[in-house]
């Protein structure tokens, strides 16, 4: 049996991906490292808990002893590295935090990798040939787009954050552990994920959570910013293809074709909410308007038509039916 590590499995698309994993794959092992800082959260994989083929490591992927001795114990024949500070607002109060974890972390999980597979550059160790580290990034390195064009795989990076300057840094490190040791990387770079599983301070759990709660709803600026929406399971899905069919020192973008801003973001939960748990007035009453965070990018937009066509990927929910079935979750987890 393979064994795979998976890190920062605890967080949102993780701890959706590895059961997906594991269904797909009978002949896997899944080690799931994770500090479980606040974005992590073991409770996201209770259905998978007492899974034999599944096993938890709380540690932090910077722990270079650490790293190296699951590398001795499980040798592992594969990576996909989810683990990073991914809060934007929380990288403008707290940037260390983000290099150190998405920088120093990625490249210490990069390094023992490469040092356990590889006798020197472009030299694998014999039945090693085929290991292979996945990286899963985001849109957010391109930068920040008008209102028309889209990012592909060839767009220059112009990160305008600490979260996606950290996250531009450690692709780059992918990239270079490509083209000067010839380790078998891929890398995923996607577009505004949601679903299950998502902390409860990002975008659309807010909503929600704000709505039945009778709270008013933030949303920064004047909410015309525009996000390309992505199921986290249609992510999976690219994600899982891209690892075992992507080719070596390839980039593939990952978006789900939904652009949406955030004023209709809002104004759709709260016409579902209204629907299905109406309340005295409309949800959409409780729509405020607060300060925009600084330097926040106006629009994000993928073409993700190089893994649609190299590796038939295609995402099999648009956002109108794929909020539904986010709503439901969340509704079911605030009862």
């Amino acid at each position: 049996m393979k064994t795979i590590l998976v890190t920062g499995g605890a967080g949102f698309i993780g701890s959706n991906f590895i059961p997906f994993f594991l269904l797909e794959h009978q002949d896997y092992h899944v080690v799931n490292l994770d500090l479980l800082t606040y974005a992590g959260n073991l409770d996201n994989l209770k259905e998978i808990e007492k899974n034999t083929r599944y096993t938890f490591v709380k540690g932090n992927i910077c722990d270079r002893t650490l790293v190296e001795n699951l590398f001795k114990e499980y040798n592992f024949s594969a990576v996909i590295h989810f683990a990073a500070e991914s809060h934007v607002d929380n990288s403008i109060k707290n940037p260390d935090a983000f290099i150190k974890t998405n920088v120093f972390g990625t490249f210490n999980i990069l390094d023992v990798a490469k040092n356990n597979w590889m006798l020197s550059p472009f030299q694998y160790k014999k039945g090693c040939e085929q290991h292979r580290f996945h990286h899963v990034s985001t849109d957010e390195v391109y930068g920040t787009l008008g209102e028309t064009g889209l990012f592909t795989e060839e767009t220059p990076y112009a990160p305008n954050s600490p979260y996606s300057a950290s996250k531009a840094s450690s692709d780059m490190l992918v990239r270079s552990y490509f083209h000067t040791y010839g380790l078998n990387v891929v890398t995923t770079n996607c577009s505004n994920n949601y679903g299950a599983k998502q902390h409860d301070e990002k975008l659309i759990p807010t909503i929600i959570r704000k709505a039945i709660n009778g709270e008013k709803i933030p949303i920064y600026g004047d909410g015309k910013n525009i996000r390309d929406w992505l199921y986290v399971l249609d992510h999976c899905k690219g994600i899982h293809l891209a690892f075992q069919n992507g080719k070596a020192g390839e980039t593939y973008n990952i978006g789900g074709k939904n652009e949406r801003n955030n004023l209709y973001i809002v104004a759709k939960i709260c016409e579902i909410l209204d629907e299905i748990i109406p309340s005295e007035a409309s949800y959409k009453n409780q729509i405020s308007f607060v300060k925009d965070r600084p330097g926040h990018d106006f629009r994000y937009a993928i073409d993700a038509s190089k893994i649609e066509k190299e590796l038939s990927w295609k995402a099999d929910e648009n956002f109108e039916t794929g909020i539904k079935k986010t709503i439901a979750w969340y509704l079911k987890k605030y009862a």
